[in-house]
C-alpha cells in the first residue's frame, strides 16, 4: 500500500468514526401549513408571540406550531383582539423539535434547531376544563 493510499484509508476511517451533528440527521422542516389545517390561535403575552396551531394529520391533535413576533396589539370596535405580526414566524415546533428562524424569512433551510425532544405544552395556555370540555 502506498503512503497516499494509506493516508486516504485513515482519512476515510476517521470520517466514519466521527460523530455526525444532530442537525444532519433530522428531517427537513415542512413548509408552513395551509390555514385549512389550523385548529387554534393563541397569544403568548409573556413572549409577545402569536401562535398558530395546526393539525397536519387532520385528527385535531396539535402537531405543528408557528410563533410570530407581535409588533402591535389593539382591540377592534367589537372588542376582539387584533394583532399585527411579522410576515414569517420566528419559531416553529414540529416533530418534537423547536426551530428558530432569526431571519424570519420563512422555511427555506436556514432554520436552526433551538431545542430537541420537546413537546408543545398546550396546557400552559389553556389549563382548564369546564364540564369536561377544554376552555
Amino acid at each position: 500500500m502506498t503512503p497516499s493510499q494509506l493516508g486516504a484509508s485513515i482519512f476515510l476511517v476517521l470520517l466514519l468514526l466521527l460523530p455526525v451533528p444532530g442537525g444532519w440527521t433530522k428531517e427537513v422542516l415542512p413548509l408552513e401549513p395551509d390555514s385549512a389545517t389550523r385548529i387554534d390561535e393563541l397569544y403568548d403575552h409573556e413572549a409577545r408571540l402569536f401562535l398558530m396551531l395546526y393539525s397536519l394529520k387532520g385528527n385535531g391533535q396539535v402537531d405543528y406550531v408557528t410563533g410570530r413576533v407581535v409588533e402591535d396589539y389593539s382591540r377592534s370596535s367589537y372588542g376582539n383582539p387584533v394583532y399585527r405580526t411579522e410576515d414569517h414566524p420566528l419559531f416553529y415546533w414540529w416533530n418534537h423539535t423547536m426551530y428558530n428562524d432569526p431571519e424570519q424569512d420563512g422555511v427555506n433551510g436556514n432554520e436552526r434547531v433551538y431545542q430537541e425532544n420537546v413537546e408543545f405544552d398546550l396546557s400552559r395556555y389553556k389549563p382548564c376544563t369546564f364540564n369536561g370540555q377544554p376552555c
